[in-house]
């Protein structure tokens, strides 16, 4: 009985294992996407136009906690505007799979930004997103993105992401 539970067992891990993995490296990069995208569209009014409320979070209410202290944003339109530009062109590169790694690094560094801002955040958002960008960075896009197409095109194949063994 107990060897029949272990096989069964062994059968369901490798079964799992056999999912490509292009599906979970999608997810990922589809799901990091959305927050960030979201919160980009709250940014603007038109092109390249801040809204007044990013403005006014900007310059009235962000501050980044350091060392028990809270510290205006220094430039904080010019911070609004890369924040915005940022959380516009990072998910659309991450969602395509074009220049996962470098997109995924690009997220990280925001996110890091974003708990220095919103120190309460860490648990339910911050660290996820943190988790789902530094594996984009380590594995990159997958066989489901651009960078794979990309290298393809330019033949240097599978080079585009790690290979994730099991």
């Amino acid at each position: 009985m107990f060897d029949r539970a272990i096989a069964l067992w062994n059968r369901l891990d490798a079964g799992l294992g056999a999912i490509p993995a292009a599906l979970p490296l999608l997810a990922l990069r589809i799901v990091l996407a959305i927050p960030f995208w979201r919160s980009g569209l709250t940014k603007w009014d038109g092109l390249l136009n801040l809204s007044t409320g990013a403005r006014y979070l900007f310059e009235q209410e962000f501050k980044l906690h350091l060392f028990g202290q809270a510290f205006p944003y220094p430039a904080p339109l010019a911070m609004a505007f890369l924040a915005g530009l940022g959380e516009i062109i990072l998910p659309i590169h991450l969602v395509l799979g074009l220049g996962t790694r470098f997109a995924a690094l690009g997220i990280l560094a925001m996110t890091v930004i974003i708990q220095l801002t919103v120190p309460d955040g860490l648990i339910n958002f911050h660290l996820p997103w943190f988790a789902m960008a530094l594996a984009l960075l380590v594995y990159g896009g997958g066989t489901l993105s651009a960078d794979r197409l990309l290298g393809a095109a330019i033949g240097r194949g599978s080079k585009g992401s790690a290979h994730l063994s099991q």
